[in-house]
């Protein structure tokens, strides 16, 4: 891929994840759910891939595992997560959700993701032709209407 398509692309789905993450957060807010947007991947990898050591729910995330590790402190002294050491390894501590971290999260698996895969999939309907001309579109649907308000509009609870 030529150079000049990449630098186009890039700040463009920097733009548009900015905007997702901050749309989702107001969602949530609206919601009345205890934690930011930024903190889900983490709860939902625990979730569909079960306890795992930092550095590999760093890995199955993308993102450093210093991250995680600061993520994973916020989210125990919510109480939503635990740390534990490993049966085969007492050095390593594997990550789990606790019962409270659980219940949150077959909550949003109910009630916020669902939403969220919604206006998402409202706001990337009828896309076509070339990824740039895609990404434009996606900038101009989350300036005329957020996430947060194709939800309120066009999803049912």
């Amino acid at each position: 891929m030529p150079s000049s398509v990449i630098s186009r692309i890039l700040p463009a789905r920097a733009v548009i994840g900015e905007q997702l993450q901050a749309d989702t957060q107001r969602m949530l807010d609206g919601l009345e759910v205890p934690v930011q947007s930024s903190q889900y991947p983490l709860l939902a990898a625990l979730d569909r891939l079960g306890p795992l050591p930092v550095g590999e729910l760093a890995q199955s995330l993308g993102i450093t595992q210093p991250g995680v590790t600061r993520s994973v402190a916020l989210l125990a002294e919510w109480g939503l997560v635990e740390a534990a050491p490993s049966n085969d390894d007492q050095r390593r501590r594997m990550i789990s959700l606790t019962a409270n971290g659980q219940r949150l999260v077959d909550r949003a698996k109910r009630d916020v993701w669902p939403r969220i895969e919604n206006a998402v999939a409202d706001l990337c309907k009828g896309l076509a032709g070339p990824l740039l001309e895609q990404l434009s579109a996606i900038e101009d649907g989350l300036a005329a209407a957020p996430l947060d308000r194709r939800v309120k509009q066009d999803v049912a609870p």
